[in-house]
């Protein structure tokens, strides 16, 4: 059975903007899958969709046996504790540790009280060392988030996110706000944990070039609608142009 499934999925803002129309795919363990398309496409989300920010207006989206678009506020907890974000923008909290940031990974398997107080294992404090160590960060671990560069703060992001013990990581537009040197670093680490950790990543790109170098398998979509789904290799230059409605299209190199 696929982890991820998405059965006609319609999303509506203000009953008036379509963001999604009869949106059906499914992905499977372990798959490395982004998804491309213009701003306003509808990849963000997507994303949202699946861990719940958002309603889908219609349709049904099933992840690892749960049917999200009808689960309680219990089963959601559940969904989101396998399910890892990693936002453009970080989501970190900038006054605290590199350490700390990381450890709040564990917060979603924490009962409220404890997690509150901030109180780890030392288990947990081992294991958010070795994820540190692993992404290059181990001597930057008691530095204050804001003092890091930016593709330091994406990779505290992903630890914080492996902290969690995903089943899936959804990633929106994780390099968009990075060089090309940093952008590399991040989208290597992501694709290492991919296949050396077997956790399923979803990716939303902007940059077509990085989805055709890194991804497993891309699904295209433009106005909330897939007019690809399929392996890099047979996606086409005119397909692309479809998918940005251009006639040019829009391939961005941020990768080298």
């Amino acid at each position: 059975m696929p982890i991820l499934e998405f059965q006609d999925v319609s999303k509506v803002y203000d009953k008036t903007t379509k963001a999604l129309t009869d949106v059906s795919f499914s992905v499977d363990e372990g798959e490395f899958v982004s998804i491309i398309g213009p701003s306003g496409s509808g990849k963000s989300t997507i994303l949202r969709c699946i861990n719940k920010l958002v309603d889908a207006t219609q349709g049904s989206i099933f992840f690892d046996g749960h049917n999200i678009t009808t689960a309680d506020k219990k089963e959601i907890r559940k969904v989101r504790k396998k399910t890892g974000m990693i936002f453009q923008h970080y989501n970190l909290v900038d006054r605290l540790s590199v350490i700390e940031n990381v450890l709040h990974g564990r917060l979603g398997h924490k009962a409220t009280i404890t997690g509150a107080a901030g109180i780890y294992s030392e288990q947990e404090k081992e294991n958010a060392f070795a994820i540190l160590d692993k992404l290059g960060l181990a001597d930057q671990a008691y530095k204050r988030c804001d003092e890091l560069s930016g593709g330091q703060k994406q990779r505290v992001g992903i630890a914080r996110s492996i902290m969690q013990e995903p089943r899936l990581i959804l990633c929106d537009e994780p390099i968009a706000s990075l060089d090309p040197s940093s952008s590399k670093v991040i989208m290597d680490h992501l694709s290492d944990i991919n296949q050396s950790m077997k956790i399923t990543c979803i990716l939303n790109l902007h940059q077509v070039d990085v989805a055709l170098k890194y991804s497993k398998r891309i699904i295209g979509i433009t106005s909330g609608q897939i007019v690809y789904d399929g392996p890099p290799e047979t996606l086409s230059k005119s397909k692309i142009h479809e998918i940005y409605q251009s006639s040019e299209g829009e391939l961005i190199t941020d990768v080298e």
